[in-house]
């Protein structure tokens, strides 16, 4: 896909993060955009910074989870825009917990957002896509579609499974107009971590995680993810980037470029390299946003 201009794209998890500045960057392109997200509020702050620019905009409180909202959002989109260009399926959630002890409602949870939502929008979305002289399915999975560490057992299950999913119809759209990608993202400054529910068993401590001790609360670690990470707006212009040159797999930062190197060298003791990767990332690592973007409210 050369360019952007004059294109529709739908975009899930909108609301912040990186759906937020694939949004924005999308819409400086020339893009219309279609926003959706749980979060009413923060869907909201989304559309404030798009009006900015001289396209058109549309926004959906949607529950990627809901199937029959899913069903019923493309002939929204093709009433309100006339056509849709791409899909960009990023809405993605997380809990930390064990396996032993996550109730099974929370894992349907992850499942239904990360990996059924993935399948059911492109589902939805592809036969209007294949109608179109250029188009592009966008899914992403993560550094954690391709290792595993413990506590996020499902998280894993639906990354590695966008994966697969991913990888597969990007050959069986070979030779056709749609571009399939498949997003590794490495560690950008979300409020994922902040986001997740944590489940701990009665007597269980809380791992040292990203402070590197057992008593930070959840707040203070998902305010060190979130400061500690690539800026979302950069991590937007990767996924972009990616698309203009038509990537079937992008990764994000050099910690999933490094991450998947260690994968390939070592498939059963990666882990042992990690830290060897991300602590000195952590210091050279991104975290400004891009310049002349419109402030967040």
């Amino acid at each position: 896909m050369r360019d952007f201009m004059s294109k529709v794209a739908v975009i899930t998890g909108a609301g912040s993060g990186m759906g937020r500045y694939l949004a924005v960057l999308l819409a400086k392109s020339g893009c219309d955009v279609v926003i959706c997200d749980v979060n009413e509020d923060t869907l909201a702050g989304t559309a404030s910074m798009l009006k900015n620019f001289n396209v058109a905009v549309s926004s959906h409180l949607l529950d990627v989870g809901d199937e029959e909202a899913i069903k019923a959002l493309p002939e929204k989109v093709i009433a309100q825009h006339g056509k849709v260009d791409l899909v960009f399926n990023n809405a993605g959630i997380t809990i930390d917990s064990d396996f032993a002890n996550m109730p099974e409602p929370d894992w349907d949870k992850v499942m239904d957002v990360n990996l059924h939502g993935v399948i059911n929008m492109t589902r939805a979305f592809l036969p209007y896509l294949k109608d179109r002289p250029e188009a592009a399915v966008v899914n992403t999975s993560s550094i954690f579609g391709m290792i595993a560490v413990p506590r996020q057992s499902v998280y894993h299950a639906t990354k590695f499974a966008v994966r697969g999913f991913t990888e597969s119809l990007v050959k069986e759209m070979k030779g056709t107009s749609v571009q399939v990608h498949c997003v590794h993202p490495g560690h950008i400054g979300t409020n994922i971590l902040t986001a997740a529910k944590v489940n701990r068993a009665e007597g269980e401590s809380a791992p040292s995680g990203l402070l590197g001790r057992a008593d930070a609360t959840h707040e203070e670690q998902g305010k060190a993810f979130r400061e500690n990470g690539m800026h979302a707006s950069r991590a937007a212009q990767v996924i972009l980037d990616g698309v203009r040159k038509r990537r079937s797999r992008i990764f994000i930062g050099m910690d999933a470029k490094l991450i998947d190197l260690a994968q390939r060298l070592t498939p059963m003791h990666y882990d042992k390299l990690l830290p060897l990767i991300f602590l000195p990332l952590m210091l050279f690592r991104n975290k400004k946003a891009i310049q002349d973007l419109p402030a967040e409210p």
